[in-house]
């Protein structure tokens, strides 16, 4: 006869976390671990280590609703340069192209932006980690394969352009889960002519869930039980949040 599995007696809701520059997210689960003494915990959307901003961690029973929390719409905040074309369509890449900047005025970078918006398709870059045949697409990036890949559908409910100062343009844009804001940047230099890359990104909403409650990756390093306790959203409190 089978011993039934020992049940779950740590900690359990959602840390919302403010991730820092130049770290993974999985270096975040792995703070998180130490932090809060437990192996059950995972996090809700993948940020790049170049992006900043709200990364959910899912803690203990809250892991059973990750897929749904996950589920959400995000809401990002960005910069994008015109003139350059980078082979990860953001900062991090090889530039592949220079183009000359025209003297945009507001209206015209308005109208690049509007031509993303509603519900289109977007290729998803040789960088994401959609997988192909098991291996993660930035896997096969990263030893200089490409692959052919499937355009898929995602939405723009809103966009808010916050300055124009050629070559950045700063944004705001309110889109479904599973959207590249780096081929989003892409596309629009494209529509523009003079192509584009994602020089920065910060991701302030996800669902319901803001930055407001969040702690910093110092807070977490830290690891106080009470700063992190108070912190720790509880299922019951979810659930109220997305109406359930």
């Amino acid at each position: 006869m089978r011993n039934k599995p020992q049940e779950y007696t740590g900690p359990s809701g959602v840390l919302l976390v403010d991730k820092a520059p130049d770290m993974t997210s999985h270096d975040v689960v792995a703070i998180g671990r130490r932090a809060l003494n437990t192996k059950k915990i995972g996090h809700c959307g993948t940020l790049d280590p170049m992006a900043t901003g709200l990364l959910m961690l899912v803690v203990g029973r809250a892991t059973k609703i990750q897929d749904l929390l996950m589920s959400e719409d995000k809401v990002y905040e960005g910069t994008l340069t015109l003139g350059e074309r980078t082979s990860t369509q953001d900062k991090e890449g090889e530039v592949l192209e220079t183009r000359e900047v025209g003297d945009y005025s507001e209206a015209q970078v308005k109208a690049a932006f509007d031509a993303f918006m509603g519900e289109f398709e977007q290729l998803p870059p040789m960088v994401s980690a959609i997988k192909m045949d098991g291996v993660p697409l930035y896997k096969l990036a990263r030893k200089g394969q490409e692959v052919e890949r499937k355009l898929r559908p995602v939405k723009v409910s809103a966009y808010e352009i916050t300055r124009v100062a050629l070559p950045e343009v700063d944004f705001r844009v309110h889109c479904t889960k599973g959207f590249y804001v780096r081929t989003y940047a892409n596309d629009i230099g494209e529509k523009l002519g003079c192509g584009a890359h994602l020089s920065a990104l910060r991701r302030t909403n996800s669902g319901k869930f803001t930055l407001d409650r969040s702690v910093t990756v110092a807070q977490l390093k830290e690891g106080n039980p009470e700063i992190l306790m108070k912190a720790l959203i509880s299922l019951a409190e979810i659930s109220l949040m997305r109406g359930a």
